[in-house]
């Protein structure tokens, strides 16, 4: 990484920020390097294997979507950027209007076989650009609420059976989307997920056991959980590790953790995944080559990987990927972009009525504030996959949110 990508987006929460904010969630436990945040009662048995799984790919930093799915046949957009702007004749799935960045061709054959769609021109209702306050809205998703829920965490709580396994975020720390009374988990890579301490021998986890067995506090709960936890996982450690097909790098070795977690059916349906720094102030480069060439070439070739990865259960599992806000229209004077509004979402995997764009599109304008006008909450998306690929009911996931049609899903 050079020096043009250093610190511009918000840094991950830390553990000891965790621990707050999952106070609110009844009790924590950390078992190794794996993080259980859980309600005062008792998780309700764990189901076998999940009917389907929603995979939330997070662009960290405010991914710039007029540089991943490119407006060709807007002509504003060339007038606004000079330097950075990506030749129609180098972009792939292109149609009249659209097409991808050059660096997204590992994602051709998920294109072309209708398992991966675009919509663009999505966010926030209203501009919102800080990192801070735009993730944390974005992934409440509860506009006004006092509670610190996320939607994924509600989404956990409206179908039945929640476990610690239902809920996973690959990273050292829990996203707010995924924070609340349900039960959930995090850890940085499947391998590590271990009882801690000197070692994790049969004794050593049967003098935990009995230590905590018949405490009622919220932590009592917690630990037990997460104790039962690693044991449930063992299964996903014992799947083969194909991390050597995917992009080296933070984003590889998590989707890897993922497919190995998912093809071991053991319940898990809802997980995050960070992917940064997008916070491209300077230095975005154009079609082969700079910052934003190399981002998107780890993008999609992890993500083809994944798929590739997922073996029999890649009929199950949607992936969805959101940033916090996008970057202005205009190229600033160091050929980056500050931060802006309207974004695309990349939708992927099952139910996906793929090989197209969507959204509703208003002509760019080229001054040094314009944005991208957002003509599709990105709520939107989230509840149409919601309503396609689960049985919560989306009112219980978007609480007051009236969705309208996007379109991307079967059935909807």
């Amino acid at each position: 990484m050079n020096t043009t990508e250093q610190s511009c987006c918000p840094p991950r929460p830390t553990r000891r920020g965790l621990l707050r904010g999952a106070a609110l969630a009844g009790g924590i436990a950390v078992a190794g390097s794996t993080v259980v945040t859980m309600s005062a009662a008792p998780a309700a048995a764990a189901r076998s294997r999940a009917s389907s799984v929603l995979v939330v790919l997070s662009l960290r930093g405010a991914a710039d979507g007029l540089s991943l799915v490119v407006p060709h046949g807007d002509p504003a957009y060339y007038a606004a950027r000079r330097t950075i702007a990506l030749p129609a004749d180098r972009l792939i799935a292109r149609d009249g209007f659209f097409g991808m960045h050059p660096a997204m061709a590992p994602l051709l054959p998920l294109w072309e076989s209708g398992r991966l769609a675009a919509v663009h021109a999505t966010g926030l209702p209203m501009p919102n650009r800080s990192h801070f306050s735009a993730m944390e809205q974005l992934e409440d998703a509860d506009p006004g609420s006092a509670e610190r829920v996320g939607w994924l965490n509600r989404l956990i709580g409206a179908q039945p059976g929640a476990t610690a396994l239902e809920g996973l975020a690959l990273g050292s720390s829990i996203p707010t989307s995924l924070l609340g009374p349900e039960p959930v988990m995090s850890f940085p890579d499947v391998d590590v997920v271990r009882i801690g301490g000197a070692d994790g021998s049969p004794k050593r986890v049967q003098s935990l056991t009995t230590q905590w067995r018949n405490a009622s506090t919220p932590m009592a709960t917690a630990f037990r959980t997460a104790m039962s936890s690693v044991t449930d996982l063992s299964p996903a450690k014992a799947e083969p590790d194909n991390y050597p097909r995917y992009p080296q790098g933070e984003l590889g070795n998590a989707l890897a953790s993922v497919a190995r977690t998912l093809r071991a059916d053991i319940g898990v349906s809802a997980v995050t995944v960070d992917s940064g720094n997008w916070d491209m102030h300077t230095g975005v480069g154009q079609a082969d080559r700079g910052w934003m060439n190399r981002n998107a070439t780890e993008l999609s070739g992890c993500i083809a990987a994944f798929f590739a990865d997922l073996g029999h259960v890649a009929d199950r599992v949607t992936l969805v990927t959101i940033s916090e806000f996008g970057r202005r229209v205009k190229e600033n004077s160091t050929g980056g972009l500050d931060h802006g509004w309207g974004n695309v979402m990349l939708v992927a995997g099952a139910g996906v009525r793929g090989g197209q764009y969507y959204g509703k599109w208003t002509p760019l304008a080229t001054t040094l504030d314009a944005d991208v006008p957002v003509t599709t909450d990105y709520r939107s998306v989230l509840a149409e996959i919601v309503a396609a690929r689960t049985t919560a009911s989306t009112s219980a996931v978007f609480p007051g949110f009236k969705r309208e049609r996007v379109g991307v899903m079967v059935g909807q």
